[in-house]
Order: C-alpha cells, then sequence, then structure tokens
C-alpha cells in the first residue's frame, strides 16, 4: 500500500514537472527522416484549455534553437498564451533548409512535416486548431508562404526577407483565403525586393494575396515613425482590408533594410536592421485576428482520387473518383457559410446553378473519405 502511495506521489511530481518545464526537445521519424524540434510552453498553459500554436521557420543553414534566440518570440507567448515551436529543416550536405519545392532536388515532404508536428504536440498539449500560424525568416518565408497554398491548417502566414518561387506562384491554389502579413527591406542582397528570375517580387506576390482575399487593392499607407534615426531604414505599412471574413493583408516595406529581421540585429552583421518597429510583435499582432471558419477547417485525405469538372462551372458540377462512392457533398461560402447539401447513396453530379458568381468550398465525403475542392460558379 505504501509503494502504491510513493508511486502515486511520484507520477504527480513528474506530470507537475512536465507542464512546468517551457522548452521540450523532441524528434520523430516522417518519411524515413529523423526531424528534430523544440517548443516553448508558457507558465500560463494550462491542460485542457485550447491555446493558439506559432511556428517560426528558420532560414537555409541555420536551425530552430537560432530562430528562437534571434526571432523570439518567447515573451509574446508569456502574455499572450500561445505555444511556440522550432522545428529544424531537413539537411542536404550540410545545410539545413525547407523543401518549398525541389530546393537543391530534394524530395523530402516539409509540408507533410510540419503537419505531423502540429498532430504529435497536439497530443500532448491543447492546441486551437483553429489559430495555428506560421512565421518564416528567407527560406523559411518561402516554406510559409507554401504551407498557405498547399495545407489546410494554418489560419494566417507571415514571411520575413523571402517570397514565393515563380513555380508556386503559377501553381498555388489555397483551399481557402488566408490573411498573410509580409516584412522586406528594399536592399536585400539575398531575396531582392523586386523578384528574380526564379522569385516573385514583392509587391507582385502581396497582390497574389490581396486578390486571393478579396481585400480592396487601394491600401491604407502607413509611415511609421522613424524612432531609432542611426539605423538607417525606414519603414512604411501598407494595409489592405475588405477581405473575405474580414481578411487582411500587410506589406511593411523597409526602404534601406537588408537582409534582417526588424527589431532583431543578428551579432557581428554589419546588414542594415531597422530598429523603428519589432517584426515579432507585428507578426503575433496580426496572426491574433485570425482563426479558420469552422465549416472550412477540414483536414484532407491526399489520396483519394477525385476528379471535379466543369470548374468553372455555370452550375452543374460532375464528381467522379476511381474507388469510392460519393455520399455526401456540403458546400459553403467564403464566409464558412453552408449554401448547399446533397445527400443521397451515389452522387455523380449536383445543379448550383442557382448559387451567385464566386468562389465555394465543397466537403465531398463518401465511404471511408472525405475531401475538399474549390469550385468556382461562373456564367
Amino acid at each position: 500500500m505504501l509503494n502504491k502511495y510513493l508511486f502515486s506521489i511520484l507520477f504527480v511530481l513528474s506530470v507537475f514537472c512536465t507542464q512546468a518545464q517551457t522548452t521540450i526537445n523532441g524528434s520523430f521519424v516522417h518519411g524515413g527522416i529523423t526531424r528534430t524540434y523544440s517548443f516553448y510552453v508558457p507558465a500560463s498553459y494550462t491542460p485542457g484549455t485550447a491555446v493558439p500554436m506559432v511556428i517560426g521557420l528558420h532560414g537555409t543553414s541555420s536551425d530552430g534553437a537560432s530562430f528562437a534566440q534571434y526571432r523570439d518570440f518567447r515573451p509574446i507567448a508569456d502574455t499572450a498564451n500561445f505555444i511556440m515551436v522550432h522545428p529544424d529543416g531537413s539537411t542536404m550536405i550540410g545545410i539545413r533548409f525547407w523543401n518549398y519545392g525541389n530546393v537543391f532536388g530534394s524530395t523530402v515532404d516539409d509540408v507533410g512535416f510540419l503537419e505531423a508536428l502540429i498532430d504529435t504536440i497536439s497530443a500532448s498539449y491543447t492546441i486551437n486548431p483553429q489559430r495555428i500560424y506560421a512565421a518564416g525568416m528567407s527560406n523559411g518565408s518561402f516554406m510559409s508562404y507554401c504551407l498557405a497554398c498547399e495545407s489546410d491548417r494554418f489560419a494566417a502566414i507571415g514571411g520575413v526577407t523571402g517570397s514565393m518561387s515563380v513555380s508556386m506562384y503559377n501553381s498555388c491554389n489555397p483551399v481557402r483565403p488566408t490573411p498573410t502579413i509580409h516584412v522586406h527591406g528594399t536592399d536585400d542582397p539575398t531575396n531582392p525586393y523586386a523578384g528574380t528570375s526564379t522569385m516573385v517580387g514583392i509587391d507582385q506576390m502581396s497582390r497574389f494575396w490581396v486578390d486571393q482575399n478579396s481585400c480592396d487593392t487601394t491600401p491604407a499607407v502607413i509611415n511609421l515613425p522613424d524612432i531609432n534615426t542611426t539605423d538607417g531604414a525606414t519603414a512604411t505599412r501598407y494595409l489592405y482590408t475588405g477581405g473575405t471574413n474580414g481578411n487582411t493583408v500587410e506589406l511593411f516595406k523597409v526602404t534601406g533594410g537588408e537582409h534582417t529581421w526588424p527589431g532583431w540585429p543578428m551579432p557581428s552583421s554589419n546588414d542594415i536592421t531597422c530598429m523603428d518597429f519589432d517584426a515579432c510583435i507585428e507578426l503575433w499582432r496580426f496572426f491574433c485576428q485570425y482563426e479558420i471558419p469552422a465549416a472550412t477547417s477540414i483536414k484532407k485525405y491526399p489520396d483519394v482520387e477525385l476528379n471535379v469538372w466543369p470548374n468553372p462551372s455555370e452550375g452543374l458540377v460532375n464528381f467522379q473518383t476511381a474507388e469510392h462512392t460519393i455520399y455526401e457533398v456540403a458546400v459553403f461560402d467564403l464566409q464558412g457559410r453552408e449554401v448547399e447539401r446533397v445527400t443521397k447513396e451515389d452522387i455523380r453530379s449536383i445543379d448550383l446553378g442557382h448559387l451567385k458568381e464566386g468562389m465555394y468550398i465543397a466537403k465531398i465525403s463518401g465511404q471511408g473519405f472525405y475531401a475538399v475542392k474549390k469550385l468556382n460558379i461562373s456564367r
């Protein structure tokens, strides 16, 4: 009996110590590769109470620990009560990076790894699945936009000193409108503001997300106070409002800024860092406004071969799968409101001719699967 009580006391103490720990390191195998990560749990976290998650994505040749040190969201997490995650990219010839699409010829599935990481942490900590965000630096910024294009798990995306590759830009087809915030220096020598033959320019990239979110194309322009007159840089904030679900898109154009994270100069670096604002604070200020609408918070099954045609359609939409029977099709507008639901034993087509022109989200369900498709009703 005494041993039983001692065991109970030790168990309680171990749980308490685990909850009191602020930084947890972990690893798991994904795609045949051992992937590593750490995450920070603020003291304000209470098990059972859902909290947001922010994933910080480092740049090429860096790692999660460096991101935590030099782009430090942890003091913000302490007051705002979110879990801050610092994953490590995979390596090639000793260089760590994120594969947002055949980078260095890599076939590593980093979208799958980051989604699996969300699931891994959520298995032990109470994460709000509708309030997950990604913030990337340089190569990590490219990866953040890749997540906005290919994953349905993120409520908002932030990028600093990165962009979208031309191939990503041309193929990006987000499941739903995703709010974005971007910070970029006009004198960035690594990822030039105007773009390159393989990288989209920053103004063009911002317009892409303005269009995706159906925001007003004329922004409010705010010149940030030049608090630090010796840093060699000033900043202008472009705010695009009026988007779907109240979404906005923001761009911080840092005139004179180089390949740096505003507010956080790197030691022993001569690169110009704007000190008029803190990019960590601005990214969280932006993120905390948004959550995924419940109706479109849907996890897809990527292995189902589902054909939907014509798309765009004037009204009649056909569905076909190689192996599955479709039992239900639910259609939502971009505000997350259900506008149509058809349920029967074998759905081959539905008539959406009564809907207004525009974009919709369809959740297609059948035996052992469901999938999500964007539908464009156009006449």
